[in-house]
């Protein structure tokens, strides 16, 4: 990997476009397919980029000439795309895209079949929740309203709807953990079940 030199960092600081264009030839590439590990889509990973080259010229002012650049860009790359998978977790339009991008890029055959399998039970598992707690895990998670959405929509507190949750939560997971699913859990299925 190039590393950029104090020199070029000072020379950026002081708002040099040339040095700018430098660093983003070195580490555009680095920052996309880190992107692209987290989102497995092209055009999302291509807006990580943008966005991620963008903070680091309007803070420019604020770097360190002796700090490691790429680290920096790489917690702002990290940071992003976490915020892109939050993004992607309360729709479920973006969320089946983010599914079908995680296949074509490949994931071994039996992984695949374990988390088909996975899903499937955990479908299982919510169907035997209580009717109150399956409809706001599924206004939650499926059609991804906030507590306070779910709470106007059912005539609900926020708390109780935020208790139902916790509870249906703990419900899936532990039952998840017992039918010895906690790998593919950790793997596959966290953006679901996460709190």
């Amino acid at each position: 990997m190039s590393s950029v030199d104090s020199s070029t960092i000072r020379h950026l600081m002081a708002g040099d476009e040339a040095a700018f264009r430098m660093i983003y030839d070195i580490h555009s590439g680095q920052v996309y397919q880190l992107a692209f590990r987290f989102l497995k889509d092209a055009s999302w990973s291509e807006e990580i980029v943008q966005d991620v080259f963008l903070k680091l010229w309007l803070n420019r002012e604020g770097l360190d000439d002796q700090g490691n650049l790429w680290l920096y860009l790489y917690v702002i790359t990290k940071r992003l795309c976490l915020n892109k998978l939050r993004e992607i977790r309360k729709s479920p339009v973006l969320f089946e895209q983010l599914m079908n991008g995680m296949e074509v890029a490949g994931r071994p055959p039996e992984e695949q079949l374990m988390a088909v399998e996975l899903e499937q039970q955990a479908q299982r598992l919510i169907a035997c929740l209580p009717k109150q707690q399956q409809r706001i895990y599924k206004l939650s998670r499926e059609e991804g309203l906030s507590h306070h959405e779910i709470a106007e929509k059912l005539g609900l507190s926020p708390n109780t709807v935020k208790n139902h949750m916790v509870q249906a939560l703990k419900t899936l997971k532990n039952s998840l953990h017992q039918s010895g699913y906690t790998y593919l859990l950790a793997l596959t299925f966290y953006s679901l079940l996460a709190s």
